[in-house]
């Protein structure tokens, strides 16, 4: 009975965490401590740690005196919608949820369960940093926890919230993962920090400005989506791992679905009758897949492409779009990453994909060329090619250029390749050809204007159309837009059984 009671109250320390002013001060902020940040995420009564007990072994600067259970760090596993996935949660209250040696064994544990287990891998961080008082210790805690972070890549989900601090080396895990949700207000992501920014370069710059969730959401693309307390943030951990399957040798749940007439009329006229008349392409993924299940990536990234899961018919499905409503839906060097990336992870977990095109070419300009539009258009283009998940395509309007190569064209293996009746497949606008093959005519004649206009006429109905591209067998079909879910729908299901023989090799070079 002695031994009973000396176990409950070794747990009821680990539990306290730093203790209950360190709580309050966590509370204080908007944040929620580790435990309950867990036991919001998983089902109820499903958590089942690993590790309570574990203290540092660091008798440097005084650090004997403070032991902690847990020393900063909950880890475990439970179920979410009762699948098993692993975890870790940093605890903020403990030594700032600085990372110690034991600390990262404890996270290496659980991602070792999980790569063994074929389970997704969750990581909540609110940490410091490296924990000083070990010195290299805990930097060789980071890099065991990076090795692991690598060797399950696109072999089981890992999902990222920061929930507080992450910086320094800390970032690159979340950095290698799938995913990264960063919390508004009470979270930053730098590896260095404002005040060795001021030291070395000079500029005034506050964590938020810096690292914080609205500048990592709209100009580095760091972090995926963002959520404005730590409720969201784990409610939208939970809907993003309802799209993505346990490990890369199974496919998503899909939820029941009863098949209807599934025309969509919704979709015809949603393309303007002039070409140069933007339209929101989330208009046409709202009117293709089952209503209010389009859960979008990097929303406020590189808005000229939209990529996001979403179900149709109850399976998941990943969606990469041209935006014309920003920059005409132009292909650039951010979009060409982000498609890139969304398309890889798709890949990875066997999530099929929709590839909706409204595309007038890439971004020209210095900026883009010196910023490596060749290597990072390629990137894209490489995703593409190398996805062996079902991948069909539908050309609503523009599909010009290289960028009709790049944006899953039959040509670089996509299966199923539709275009709507409002779509043009030429290698550039019927202008700028007419300007270039009817140049002599243009010059000769008495109204050069007029004649332009006359000649460009004449090319957009020769070639501004989908049907040159359908007799070469380029273009499956040419649909009514109203029936472009039920083709998808059909067309995904026969899809399903999909084999696809690889050249063997080590791995790819991707051009990064």
């Amino acid at each position: 009975m002695q031994n009973h009671s000396a176990l409950q109250e070794k747990l009821a320390l680990a539990y306290l965490g730093g203790g209950e002013a360190r709580i309050a001060s966590q509370h204080g902020k908007g944040k929620l401590t580790a435990r309950e940040r867990i036991h919001l995420l998983l089902d109820p009564g499903s958590f089942e740690e690993v590790g309570t007990l574990v203290t540092h072994r660091t008798t440097d600067f005084g650090m004997g005196d403070q032991l902690f259970y847990g020393d900063g760090v909950v880890t475990g596993y439970g179920t979410i919608d009762g699948r098993l996935v692993y975890l870790f949660a940093q605890d903020f209250t403990v030594f700032g949820g600085s990372l110690s040696e034991t600390h990262a064994e404890k996270i290496c544990k659980v991602m070792d369960m999980a790569l063994k287990t074929g389970a997704p891998f969750i990581g909540l961080n609110d940490s410091g940093g490296a924990r000083i008082q070990e010195g290299v210790r805990s930097l060789g805690g980071y890099a065991d926890i990076f090795y692991r972070n690598v060797q399950a890549s696109g072999v089981i989900p890992q999902l990222s919230a920061i929930m507080g601090p992450c910086a320094g080396g800390a970032v690159y895990s979340p950095a290698m993962t799938d995913f990264t949700i960063m919390v508004e207000n009470t979270s930053y992501m730098f590896v260095t920090g404002p005040n060795v920014v001021k030291t070395v370069t000079n500029e005034e710059v506050t964590s938020e400005q810096l690292g914080g969730a609205s500048t990592h959401s709209t100009k580095s693309g760091v972090t995926h989506l963002t959520a404005a307390n730590d409720l969201v943030c784990l409610a939208k951990v939970k809907t993003l791992l309802s799209y993505l399957p346990q490990n890369c040798e199974e496919k998503p749940a899909a939820l029941p679905y009863t098949l209807g007439e599934e025309s969509r009329e919704a979709l015809e006229g949603i393309v303007p009758a002039s070409a140069n008349q933007p339209y929101d392409m989330r208009a046409v993924i709202e009117g293709i897949i089952d209503p209010g299940t389009f859960f979008e990536i990097h929303e406020n990234y590189a808005e000229n492409i939209v990529v996001g899961f979403a179900r149709l018919a109850g399976r998941s499905i990943g969606i990469v779009a041209n935006q014309p409503m920003s920059l005409a839906g132009v292909l650039d060097v951010e979009s060409s990453k982000k498609a890139a990336r969304f398309t890889r992870t798709c890949d990875c977990f066997n999530v099929p994909l929709l590839v909706l095109v409204d595309v007038p070419g890439f971004l020209p300009g210095t900026d883009q060329e010196w910023s490596g539009i060749i290597t990072n258009g390629a990137k894209l283009l490489y995703a593409l090619s190398e996805a062996t998940v079902p991948r069909i395509t539908v050309i609503t309007r523009k599909a010009y250029g290289g960028a009709y190569d790049v944006m899953n064209s039959k040509h670089i293996g996509a299966d199923l390749n539709y275009a709507w009746p409002t779509a043009e497949i030429a290698v550039m606008g019927a202008k700028g050809a007419s300007e270039i093959i009817f140049k002599r005519e243009i010059e000769a004649a008495t109204d050069s204007a007029a004649k332009l206009a006359e000649k460009e006429a004449e090319y957009a109905a020769e070639f501004a159309n989908p049907y040159r591209a359908a007799q070469r067998g380029f273009i499956d079909e040419v649909i009514a837009p109203r029936d472009t879910r039920r083709k998808l729908i059909r067309g995904f299901a026969a899809l399903e059984n999909k084999a696809v023989a690889t050249p063997k090799r080590k791995h790819g070079n991707i051009p990064l």
